[in-house]
């Protein structure tokens, strides 16, 4: 599914390399988490694999399903099935939830050479989503995010992954500023879109998000690097232990 080796990466306005030379593999079907101190590049990875450009890839390959995805724009690689729930999710004034969700939802089909699906088809879809999510009518009628708490804002990226069923999911601390309640939702929301044929990668400082999510492997990151891999008992040691022996934050 994805496959990353000897990735650089450097922040294009100053230079200053983040990624180092990253490897990681992550076969169809599979959720990886990635834990790591603050600085060391998790967020970047996130960026770096859907395309945003703030960031230039000196070297290394990303592969998806076997297709070099460097070269694509943020927009080419969302319709190959790139997904990315931000840690921050933005609020856009004037754009509805369900304009959005619809534009979205039909540029991806268009981009793969899809029919646009009906608007009966397209309700049924949003219904159905919402209401696994507890997302009320109000907010589908709202503008994108706009006065939503931040776990609104955490259903409402589940739903439109929910829409898109992408091929990978990256879920950049999904679990930060949420209470436990809207944790359990949204990792609820999650689970249900785990399949054989969609992977996640799953960013997070907290192995409380992992007692929903459960991973098959756990990825330490420092400086740039994977520099440890393990099981999921690999997250319960980093909670006891911290990150101290994986250096400081770069």
């Amino acid at each position: 599914m994805l496959s990353i080796k000897n990735l650089h990466a450097r922040i294009e306005d100053n230079g200053q390399e983040i990624l180092k030379g990253l490897d990681l593999e992550v076969p169809a079907g599979q959720v990886h988490a990635i834990m790591g101190p603050n600085g060391s590049g998790k967020s970047t990875l996130s960026y770096v694999l859907a395309g945003k450009q703030d960031y230039e890839v000196t070297d290394g390959t990303v592969e998806l399903d076997g297709e070099d995805i460097l070269e694509l724009g943020a927009d080419e690689r969302a319709a190959k099935g790139v997904f990315l729930a931000f840690q921050y999710p933005l609020e856009i004034p004037g754009v509805g939830t369900m304009t959005f969700l619809k534009a979205t939802l039909n540029a991806q089909r268009r981009a793969r050479g899809e029919g646009e699906v009906s608007v009966p088809e397209f309700m049924k879809l949003v219904k159905k989503g919402a209401d696994d999510l507890g997302i009320s009518q109000d907010m589908l009628k709202r503008a994108l995010n706009v006065g939503f708490s931040g776990g609104e804002k955490k259903r409402n990226e589940i739903l439109q992954m929910a829409l898109l069923q992408p091929k990978l999911a990256i879920l950049d601390e999904t679990d930060s500023g949420l209470d436990i309640d809207a944790l359990k939702v949204v990792s609820e929301g999650v689970n249900k879109l785990r399949s054989p044929d969609r992977s996640f990668v799953v960013i997070t400082h907290y192995q409380r998000l992992l007692n929903y999510i459960k991973p098959d492997v756990v990825h330490v990151m420092s400086k740039g690097r994977i520099v440890r891999s393990g099981g999921p008992e690999l997250a319960l040691e980093l909670e006891k232990k911290g990150y101290a022996e994986y250096g400081e934050a770069a």
